[in-house]
């Protein structure tokens, strides 16, 4: 697809017909994300895979207690239209189909876990996985720097174009997950300080990446990325997304394993700025309580409240940010 390009033909993945949809996505989404694998296995476990089957329905059933706790928060007043997962098919293949069921929007990885370089998990198989899943997105999670490895960000990029062609002829919406490490001489600018990187570099950093992406053709419907302190940031980040026509295409704020407070700053900072669609909040929703869990500090019924009450403090942080109601959320 051209750079610029506001349309696209897709096949929607329960339907014969092509139709043509523009590109973007522009409703509010609230994201749980546990798509998260090796830090379920060995993070939270201990284990090595590959898992035996006992190791397996081990990981499973927490997957299970987190999505447990996102319903539990649907319950009380957050509307399944806004409401999203995002969970792997080896361990939450059960759990998307009762998603899709509930008509909670699903998003599915595609990236292979634990790599410093973008690679499709099932490796060519990839396509046949997602057709079987028929998530509403697809999600690649990329660490890309524009100052960083030339080589690998092009062969990237050439391989997230042919991810991004595929979702925009099929039907599938498309969801980026950015992430931009310092380089060693950006950490050496700041004397090793990650959080004035944060601050004074990574937001330009992070528009030099989406220019990038999108001139070697990588069109997401919604970029995901890393919380950004001052709005200003927030604005120049979302008039990168939506540059040359791109008028419909979203952001949500990533959680990136902040604490409580980082989180909420973020999504203040992000909530006013039109564009910013939502969030994907991930450990800090659900990682006290599972590690509860494990160590039978919490029962299991506890552990779901937790997960739902810490999601629903995203919602309303958010939604009030944007001076709105909170969908009637309890």
């Amino acid at each position: 697809m051209p750079a610029g390009s506001t349309t696209t033909a897709r096949r929607t993945p329960d339907e014969g017909e092509r139709k043509t949809m523009r590109l973007g996505y522009d409703r509010p989404l609230y994201v749980l994300p546990f798509d998260h694998r090796a830090s379920f296995e060995t993070g939270l476990f201990g284990f090595k895979p590959p898992l035996t089957r006992e190791q397996a329905a081990m990981v499973a059933a927490m997957k299970r207690v987190v999505y447990d706790g996102f319903r539990r928060a649907l319950d009380v007043g957050v509307p399944a239209e806004a409401a999203g997962i995002l969970v792997d098919e080896e361990f939450g293949a059960g759990i998307l189909r009762d998603a899709r069921e509930r008509g909670v929007v699903t998003c599915v990885p595609v990236e292979r876990s634990g790599r410093e370089e973008f690679a499709f998990e099932y490796g060519d198989r990839w396509k046949d996985h997602v057709a079987a899943v028929a998530p509403t997105f697809v999600k690649a999670l990329v660490r890309y720097n524009p100052e960083g490895d030339k080589a690998m960000n092009r062969r990237q990029a050439a391989r997230l174009r042919v991810l991004s062609d595929h979702c925009h002829g099929t039907g599938v919406r498309f969801m980026f997950e950015l992430l931009v490490p310092a380089t060693p001489a950006q950490s050496d600018r700041q004397h090793g300080d990650a959080g004035l990187y944060d601050r004074d570099e990574r937001p330009a950093l992070m528009a030099g990446a989406i220019k990038e992406l999108q001139q070697a053709g990588v069109e997401p419907d919604i970029w995901k990325i890393e919380g950004l302190d001052r709005r200003a940031d927030c604005e120049m980040l979302v008039a990168t997304a939506r540059r040359d026509g791109r008028d419909e295409v979203g952001c949500i704020v990533l959680g990136r394993g902040s604490d409580e407070a980082g989180i909420l700053a973020w999504l203040r900072a992000a909530a006013p700025v039109p564009g910013f669609l939502g969030f994907a909040v991930g450990r800090t929703s659900f990682w006290a309580a599972l590690v509860g869990l494990r160590d039978n500090t919490l029962t299991r019924e506890e552990a779901v409240v937790q997960i739902a009450d810490r999601y629903l403090e995203w919602v309303r942080t958010f939604t009030g940010a944007r001076g709105e109601s909170g969908h009637g959320c309890q």
